[in-house]
């Protein structure tokens, strides 16, 4: 896929729950490379839509695009390998297992992928800074330095697809600013589409496109003159 090109097109992408229109039928389209927040209150339908486009959940109508593939097409073992060979996710609650240590914690996501590689796993903490921390498990680490370990284990697989979900939701200020630099550091090298779920507006700042959503509904779509900028 060339620079520049959509990444993501959805046209009427609706999910509901019964009764409960969750999302609202939206049309979307993300470029490659992009960095994209999505903003709103809880039960905005934020969430439900980067599920979708994780392929963690399945729209009840619509079309969604994802890397010139339609997610809707998918078998439920195609939509699996697509979870695991073209996205990478980062949750607020990190998700780590507690019994391993940060290296093993990361060459998890290389066990379902292909062949676990210590080598790479090492590497991948060490860009984010935890190259002294390999032995050390999730108990033993800050909040700051396991979201780290999550972004870590994330890239492991290299995605065309980095989502994440309130990441920094449980971060004091200072860790914020630390796991956003990073994510700024990473974006810049890797060149993945980054489409971010947040409450917080300084997180926002950071990336190049705010989308607002209401009551499952998309009600301003807002691109920064400085994409990916320090806000502060």
């Amino acid at each position: 896929m060339e620079s520049g090109t959509c990444i993501i097109e959805t046209a009427g992408l609706t999910k509901r729950y019964g009764d409960i229109c969750a999302l609202a039928p939206l049309d979307l389209q993300v470029s490659e490379g992009e960095w994209l927040t999505v903003m709103g209150h809880s039960g905005s339908g934020k969430s439900t839509l980067l599920n979708l486009l994780g392929g963690l959940d399945r729209p009840t109508a619509g079309r969604l695009l994802v890397g010139g593939e339609d997610l809707l097409a998918f078998s439920e073992d195609h939509l699996a390998r697509f979870r695991r060979e073209a996205v990478g996710i980062i949750f607020q609650q990190h998700h780590l297992i507690p019994y391993l240590t940060a290296l093993e914690n990361v060459m998890m996501a290389q066990y379902f992928h292909s062949v676990p590689d210590q080598a790479e796993a090492r590497q991948a903490l060490e860009r984010v800074g935890l190259g002294k921390r390999l032995a050390n498990r999730p108990g033993e680490l800050s909040g700051g330095e396991q979201q780290r370990v999550c972004i870590a284990r994330a890239i492991i697989n290299s995605p065309k697809l980095l989502l994440g979900d309130e990441l920094t939701g449980n971060l004091d200020h200072k860790s914020t600013r630390l796991v956003m630099e990073l994510l700024k550091e990473l974006h810049e090298e890797e060149h993945f589409t980054l489409v971010l779920v947040t409450h917080n507006q300084e997180v926002a700042g950071w990336g190049g496109r705010t989308l607002f959503m209401d009551d499952g509904k998309l009600v301003k779509d807002l691109r920064h003159e400085r994409k990916g900028d320090d806000p502060s």
